[in-house]
């Protein structure tokens, strides 16, 4: 395990105990957290993106701000729904926040999962094509995306204005951001096809299909697919590849009080989302030298070289950032990680 970072779906409600009252607290404690997690020693700071709900949905902005108060942990999404993107205006802003950052900018993007609006991004100006799927919609504006921001020509100059006809790139650029796309895959079919594509791959902790084996198995088999199929891309670079998992390390009465009677919820979930059967990962929580042997032998945690946690940042950055240290501290190591010292080159 090479690096290490955090995740947050950035809720925010005025529920009892909520430290996230509001919107403004999700995004400003979100930076916060990132500057805590840069502090001890992480990797990165990730966002998952929704819309239409309580939760971060403007990703850029809020990963500018990280990149401007950080000097070394990577920034990034894990992921952004493609199906709402405008790919030409997206360009623009991932561009400004990579630069920001100085090149820090790790983009999970994908099809998107479930949300709360129905065909949401139609309110958004998307609709599939005549005989296109939604599934098929979010690809063809990742292509444009990436196409956008690897500089090709994505317009003609104002001969009015400009005297010539010549093509234009959007601007700003960020050389090398291309190689930091990753995609979202829930099935090792469209890992297979992210290989082919030249993406990263991110793997959530949830798979939209079941063959009966143990959640960390199915996904180290997806893994080795998406690594196999890299190979046969004939990509000269090396890919990475990310996990994601619920790690709660109990140490304290305020662990017990919220998390002690998740100890015993060792298990897989079997269930079904958007129509089909998926597996759903299991949750770490206990005593952390426990923890620390169980992800040794999880076998996606293994294969992929980032792993990304997830955290309940509705408990606030102080409690957040002490669960972070205890894992860098007690649980980390067992994995092969150390913690990061030196600013990023």
């Amino acid at each position: 395990m090479k690096r290490i970072g955090f995740l947050t779906f950035g809720h925010w409600g005025n529920a009892p105990g909520s430290r996230t009252p509001t919107a403004r607290d999700a995004h400003v404690q979100t930076i916060e957290l990132a500057e805590a997690a840069e502090a001890i020693g992480l990797d990165g700071a990730y966002v998952r993106v929704h819309h239409f709900a309580r939760q971060l949905a403007t990703p850029f902005p809020l990963l500018a701000a990280i990149g401007a108060r950080t000097q070394r942990i990577e920034i990034g999404t894990a992921v952004i729904d493609m199906r709402y993107e405008n790919p030409l205006h997206m360009a623009e802003e991932a561009a400004a926040a990579d630069l920001i950052s100085g090149g820090r900018l790790q983009l999970g993007v994908s099809r998107g999962s479930p949300e709360p609006a129905l065909r949401g991004y139609e309110s958004f100006g998307h609709v599939p094509a005549e005989g296109q799927t939604d599934a098929d919609m979010a690809r063809e504006h990742t292509r444009i995306f990436r196409h956008a921001i690897r500089g090709a020509a994505m317009a003609r100059s104002d001969p009015g204005m400009t005297g010539t006809s010549a093509a234009l790139a959007l601007q700003p650029q960020s050389p090398g951001l291309d190689d930091r796309i990753w995609w979202g895959s829930g099935t090792r079919e469209t890992a297979r096809w992210a290989a082919a594509q030249g993406m990263n791959l991110q793997s959530s902790t949830l798979l939209s299909e079941d063959t009966g084996v143990p959640f960390g198995e199915l996904q180290a088999e997806q893994i080795a697919i998406y690594r196999a199929a890299w190979a046969d891309a004939g990509w000269k670079r090396e890919p990475r590849v990310s996990v994601s998992r619920s790690v709660i390390p109990i140490t304290t009465d305020e662990d017990r009080r919220y998390f002690g009677g998740r100890a015993v919820d060792g298990e897989d979930q079997i269930g079904y989302l958007e129509g089909a059967i998926a597996r759903f990962g299991r949750s770490y929580t206990g005593d952390p030298d426990v923890i620390a042997e169980e992800l040794a032998r999880d076998p996606a945690v293994q294969a992929a070289d980032t792993l990304l946690l997830t955290v309940p940042n509705q408990l606030g950055v102080e409690y957040n950032a002490r669960m972070l240290e205890t894992i860098a501290e007690h649980i980390a190591p067992a994995l092969g990680w150390r913690r990061a010292t030196e600013p990023a080159a």
